[in-house]
């Protein structure tokens, strides 16, 4: 089939080069011509691992055209994917849909034969809707079907996600549209995954709610970490003996830092806005967008008590930085808060992440990224684990920081207490 991508963030690019990969034409859009210029030129602007070796393999054989001309990929192609951005409104916590309504406009002007087009963009319930309200000459003409297939995929597992779905859910009314989908994902959902067709509504609603749901287990167990931390209970252990049951799986039971990343925090509020819109009280929701706002404050002001208060001169250093390994997604990390606030402090703060230097950090005085660990932990003070690389899993702290007395804080209980007990080591989990 031809498919036309509209946007090439994470969400567009990630898709666009899978269903390329299964044997589709892919056409993928965006009015960044820098970006596109990039991607003909075969690099990709995330880091996720294995995208560029497809990338480039599907670009060879001219199943992935990298394009700004909107008017001649959506003519050439049979199913149109929304896949912009929409991010949290300033001051609000509504999703800004500018951008999906302005694709779909554009799309008024072009369409002049049968075409799905499908919202893969996090969009609140209804906005198929009115999507289709723009659309409404074509749908009168039986020109369009408006689709809702939300993604599910996890950054920095993305193209296993796509491959080996939990799910791939259908949100149409249309047999037609539900045919041809049917058969465009037909390669995947043999592999032991489902299909799921439902209302448009309801899968825009299926998106939301799963990952309100994920956010609210991460919460949770944060909470329950606060308390563990208190009684001298291992939350670990907590979270291992109600994993174990299977109504609760030990899935997003890791106790660590607020959640962040491009999707749990403003899709929650997001959620919290269309409960609002439709006089719903999400109690629980908004429960769990204030613990996690807290989250980030606690785990910070917990440092003042490692340090005693002490923050003069004092070299601290962050092993990752991102909000979760396996991506360069700043989005609302944990280390932001955390290392505006010792930077306020005046400690000299060094960084290292295997996904590179932060954009975010450019303007910290007493901020330095450092391209290996050892030079980023040589004579520091206090090392905090923040993100769950696999190359800090099995570090020789004493080793790397060539000093006697250092302290440190693991964000991910990468490391156990009474092994760091016994290597004389002053260490600090949480919830332990």
């Amino acid at each position: 089939m031809k498919l036309c991508m509209i946007g090439t963030g994470y969400v567009g690019l990630v898709s666009g080069v899978c269903f390329s990969d299964i044997g589709n034409v892919v056409y993928c859009v965006d009015k960044d011509k820098n970006k596109i210029e990039a991607l003909n030129n075969g690099k990709v602007p995330i880091y996720e691992p294995g995208l560029e070796e497809i990338l480039k393999r599907n670009y060879k054989k001219k199943r992935l055209i990298f394009t700004t001309n909107l008017k001649e990929a959506v003519t050439k192609s049979d199913i149109i994917f929304i896949c912009v951005g929409t991010p949290t409104k300033k001051n609000s916590n509504s999703a800004d849909l500018k951008h999906v309504y302005t694709v779909a406009k554009e799309l008024k002007k072009i369409i002049k034969k049968y075409k799905i087009v499908i919202t893969k963009s996090t969009v609140p319930v209804t906005t198929g809707d009115k999507i289709e309200n723009i659309l409404s000459k074509l749908k009168k003409k039986k020109l369009v079907d408006i689709v809702s297939n939300p993604e599910f995929l996890r950054e920095g597992e993305a193209i296993r996600d796509f491959i080996y779905p939990d799910r791939v859910i259908i949100g149409t009314e249309s047999n037609k549209a539900n045919k041809i989908l049917k058969s465009l994902y037909l390669p995947i959902i043999k592999k032991m995954s489902r299909y799921f067709r439902t209302s448009r509504r309801g899968a825009e609603m299926i998106k939301y709610a799963s990952n309100a749901f994920l956010a609210t287990k991460i919460s949770f167990i944060n909470e329950l970490a606060n308390l563990s931390e208190k009684t001298n209970v291992d939350i670990k252990d907590i979270s291992f003996g109600m994993g174990l049951d299977q109504r609760i799986g030990d899935r997003f039971l890791r106790a660590g830092p607020a959640y962040g990343g491009s999707c749990f925090p403003k899709d929650t509020r997001a959620l919290l806005d269309t409960g609002k819109k439709f006089k719903t009280d999400l109690s629980i929701i908004k429960t769990v967008v204030n613990s996690n706002n807290k989250r980030k404050i606690l785990l910070t002001k917990k440092i003042d008590k490692i340090l005693n208060n002490n923050f003069a001169n004092k070299i601290i250093t962050f092993l990752g930085v991102t909000f979760k390994p396996n991506t360069d997604d700043m989005r609302e990390a944990s280390s932001i808060p955390m290392i505006k606030y010792l930077n306020k402090k005046k400690c000299k703060i060094r960084y290292y992440d295997p996904s590179g230097k932060k954009k975010e950090f450019f303007n910290y005085k007493n901020v330095k990224y450092y391209n290996n660990i050892s030079s980023a932990c040589f004579k520091t003070d206090l090392i905090i684990l923040h993100t769950e690389w696999n190359e800090f899993k099995l570090l020789n702290f004493k080793k790397l920081v060539k000093k006697d007395s250092f302290l440190i804080y693991d964000l991910r209980n990468i490391y156990s207490p009474s092994k760091m007990k016994k290597n004389k080591l002053r260490y600090f989990g949480v919830g332990r």
